[in-house]
């Protein structure tokens, strides 16, 4: 049971960093032009890794 609320949790939090980079992406344009990048690529990678090892595991 617990996994099945862990790998829900992922999945869930996964689903919302996407969601979160989409909006964010005026934003990150627009601070791109001054040099400054938003870290929206390096929360992506580390939940996409963490879903992936769960998924791995079952």
């Amino acid at each position: 049971m617990t996994s099945r609320v862990y790998h829900a949790t992922l999945f869930a939090l996964y689903q919302l960093c996407i969601a979160i980079g989409i909006l964010a992406m005026p934003l990150a344009l627009a601070t791109r032009q001054t040099g400054v990048t938003l870290p929206v690529h390096r929360l992506l990678a580390r939940v996409e890794g963490a879903y992936e090892a769960a998924e791995a595991e079952r």
